[in-house]
């Protein structure tokens, strides 16, 4: 699928990194007529923002640290690597034993019920991977870190992050984690598996975090 042209503008400020980000807001320095409006506004349009990097970043296959959407690889859209059956954990490049998969898949569930928020992993040796069906088979949306493990780039770990969620975790956290975890002496010393498995457990602490102002400052 071949990835429309974008305006220089919208291209430029659209970044797709360790954890996507939403289009830069600016506010006026004028007094905000209807503080409770405004901030609707701004929750919806960081949803937009959010929302349109992180349909890129799944037709280009994966989320590239450092790499603007519009300059990455070609889209990628095989729903036939899709499980048949629902499931958080989908390891279309084989990193995961069958035991670390379910472990992996209790301990999202376990997230999801303690939380409200939704973690769902892909691990995928580009092109091979499911790509943009992932979106709609995991019915992706505000609450959900999409975690997409591929060695092909060197760093392994990278995220799409609902805004809601950016909402209540530091955007550093994920750089953190992606640097901790996701480096490619990491992986390549201990394995792709223990990246991913020590990545969700760092996510799975920090989610639980009460929000302030320290929360998530250190990745366990």
């Amino acid at each position: 699928m071949a990835f429309p042209h974008l305006p220089s503008s919208l291209a430029l400020k659209t970044t797709c990194r360790s954890a996507l980000t939403p289009v830069p807001i600016t506010v006026s320095s004028r007094p905000i007529q209807n503080p409770a409006k405004f901030t609707n506004w701004v929750l919806d349009f960081r949803s937009k923002s959010l929302n349109f990097a992180f349909s890129g970043a799944l037709a280009l296959g994966l989320c590239l640290p450092g790499v603007r959407v519009a300059d990455a690889k070609v889209g990628v859209n095989k729903p036939e690597l899709l499980p048949k059956e629902f499931t958080t954990v989908i390891d279309v490049a084989g990193f995961l034993s069958d035991g670390q998969e379910k472990r992996l898949a209790e301990e999202i569930s376990e997230i999801e019920k303690d939380t409200g928020f939704k973690l769902r992993v892909l691990a995928q040796n580009y092109p091979d991977t499911p790509g943009l069906a992932i979106r709609d088979f995991w019915q992706v949306d505000d609450r959900t870190v999409v975690f997409v493990a591929d060695p092909n780039f060197g760093n392994i770990l990278n995220f799409n992050v609902g805004a809601s969620v950016d909402l209540d975790i530091p955007r550093s956290f994920w750089s953190r984690l992606a640097g901790k975890y996701g480096n490619m002496f990491y992986w390549k010393e201990k394995g792709e598996d223990a990246s991913i498995e020590a990545a969700v457990m760092a996510i799975s602490s920090c989610l639980r975090e009460p929000v302030g102002p320290n929360n998530c400052s250190e990745v366990n």
